[in-house]
């Protein structure tokens, strides 16, 4: 990898909030190769809505390292049934932890976004220039606007205190520990899942919502990971900067591809009165590349490790 290291991450402490999910399990997949400290804390050892516990927490732990990958996260079903929650639960998680890592004397921060901070329409493939430069996508917006909140947080401790504190924005993640849950996860696990339910049940059809000409990005969160990594040690300014593949699909294509490697040979049927979302969320990723990172895992290649896992994890629920 090009760029200059200016952050070592060798000898501290790196505290990855939100391990257990599946973006900060890969965090700690991909710290294990560092020599550092992971220090992490479940849900029922420290509650990051309650500001008093996270602060204590962060006195007594004091990690020089935070990737802040906490967050409740879900669909444009659940974002659509669970307003309040989306917003009020990531404010207190993200206001919580930056506070406390500021009080702390934490070294460096970053906070983890999503694409959904974007303009419903912005301009395609979308810079990093064009956050609040337009409405937001309505099925989200709860999320997104905790998840702006976020961004400006790092950036105001970054001015008015002095803290190293960053923002990633990935785009659509996929990988182990996918949340395949057909009411709350997102398009691919959703995917997936009704392909394999499809398959096993020998169903001639696969229903999907909307028109399926909606494009979506995707990045295995193993990428992700490796970006974070790439960013903590080589990045140190205000602006957000996307994690992305630079690459999109119709969601048609997607189906298409993932019954191809699940083995589903049935028909595509469309439930037209269900909602398609963003026309299209394609992120530039020119500003991450013009520093040296890139992908490595392809999209059909992260399909198959991600249902291979899928099995795997259906046949221990179902001894």
């Amino acid at each position: 990898m090009t760029g200059e290291v200016i952050f070592a991450l060798e000898g501290k402490r790196v505290y990855v909030a939100g391990h257990r999910g599946m973006v900060g399990s890969a965090l700690v997949r991909r710290l294990a190769a560092e020599n550092c400290t992971i220090v992490t804390a479940s849900r029922a050892e420290l509650d990051l809505k309650d500001q008093a516990s996270v602060r204590t927490w962060f006195a007594r732990e004091t990690p020089d390292v935070v990737f802040l990958a906490a967050a409740k996260v879900g669909g444009i079903l659940a974002n659509d049934s669970y307003p309040a929650d989306f917003l009020y639960d990531n404010l207190m998680i993200e206001a919580n932890v930056v506070e406390a890592a500021y009080r702390s004397g934490v070294e460096k921060l970053m906070f983890l976004g999503s694409s959904c901070i974007y303009p419903k329409l912005a301009p395609q493939p979308i810079v990093e220039a064009s956050l609040l430069t337009g409405a937001l996508e309505p099925t989200n917006e709860w999320y997104a606007v905790a998840k702006i909140a976020g961004i400006k947080l790092c950036q105001a401790y970054r001015r008015q205190h002095g803290c190293d504190f960053i923002s990633a924005m990935p785009t659509n993640l996929y990988g182990p520990g996918d949340n395949f849950d057909l009411a709350s996860s997102h398009v691919l696990p959703a995917l997936i899942r009704k392909a394999h339910e499809a398959k096993t049940s020998e169903s001639p059809t696969m229903e999907i919502w909307g028109t399926g000409t909606p494009r979506r990005e995707f990045l295995h969160v193993d990428d992700l990971a490796d970006a974070c990594i790439f960013l903590m040690r080589r990045y140190s300014q205000d602006e957000h900067v996307n994690v992305g593949s630079g690459d999109d699909i119709p969601i048609i294509e997607l189906v298409k591809l993932v019954c191809d490697v699940v083995g589903f040979k049935g028909e595509i049927s469309q439930d037209l009165s269900k909602p398609d979302g963003t026309p299209r969320k394609l992120m530039s990723g020119d500003k991450l590349q013009s520093m040296g990172w890139t992908p490595t895992i392809g999209l059909r290649e992260g399909i198959a490790d991600v249902y291979g896992r899928f099995i795997e994890q259906e046949a221990r629920l179902g001894a």
